[in-house]
């Protein structure tokens, strides 16, 4: 059987899913192969961004706790992998969404060829990529950002995958947080007696629906900026492969 005959959204879910839940490395490395042989993706740049905005957050809604700081470092550290899956993920949503989108790729050639030559267009290593200064092309920018923001309100198609995610993946970790912190000893002095334990570092229950809620709205945010910014530098690399 023909690779090309077995490519359906479900193969690359399935994939996707693998990767994000399981961990698989072979799951992205075979997704990212069929991305590149379908669509000839290859600038996959995903920038990770989520760690230090949630290890803040955990601190806000613990700032009465005096090992606030520990528990921030400690979970956000031991989350990051899981939270760098997640954006690789939304970053290859978001660029072979890019990629394929016509009505965009459409709209900057366009304006590509208003401002450009062909010959200067085949030299540039960069389009439209990082481009803010030109209003005409933030005006590009906005809308077609503005219009994935009203595709996802009606879908819910981001929110909905981060709260999977993170119900499957992320809260048992903040559950069982005092697991995976190293311990350190504390000792108590009392008249003769000398009094030996381990720090612990428990959630109560209203303390972990805390932190769980501040994690998934900070993982919103971000994945729904990385998804727009893969997709806008998708549709800016397309454009330059038509004349490449």
């Amino acid at each position: 059987m023909e690779i090309s005959s077995v490519k359906t959204p479900d193969m690359y879910r399935g994939l996707r899913d693998k990767f994000l839940f399981s961990n698989d490395l072979n799951s992205i490395y075979i997704l990212l192969a069929l991305y590149d042989i379908e669509e000839n993706i290859s600038s996959i740049y995903p920038k990770y961004m989520s760690k230090n905005d949630i290890k803040r957050k955990i601190k806000f809604v613990l700032v009465n706790r005096d090992d606030c700081e520990t528990i921030a470092s400690n979970l956000s550290e031991i989350i990051h992998e899981d939270i760098n899956r997640l954006e690789l993920c939304f970053y290859l949503e978001g660029y072979k969404h890019g990629y394929t989108n016509k009505k965009w790729t459409n709209i900057l050639e366009n304006k590509a060829l208003e401002l450009y030559n062909m010959e200067d267009i085949y030299r540039k290593i960069h389009l439209f990529h990082f481009s803010t200064s030109d209003k005409s092309i933030s005006g590009i920018k906005k809308r077609c950002k503005g219009e994935i923001d009203h595709r996802e309100k009606r879908e819910r198609y981001i929110e909905s995958l981060v709260y999977t995610f993170t119900n499957k993946i992320i809260k048992k970790k903040i559950i069982e947080l005092d697991n995976y912190i190293n311990k350190q000893l504390i000792i108590d002095f009392e008249y003769d007696d000398i009094h030996i334990s381990e720090e612990k570092h428990y959630l109560d229950e209203e303390e972990i629906d805390k932190v769980y809620i501040s994690i998934v709205n900070v993982l919103i945010k971000k994945m729904k900026i990385i998804y727009k910014e893969a997709f806008w530098y998708a549709v800016n690399d397309k454009v330059l492969g038509m004349y490449s």
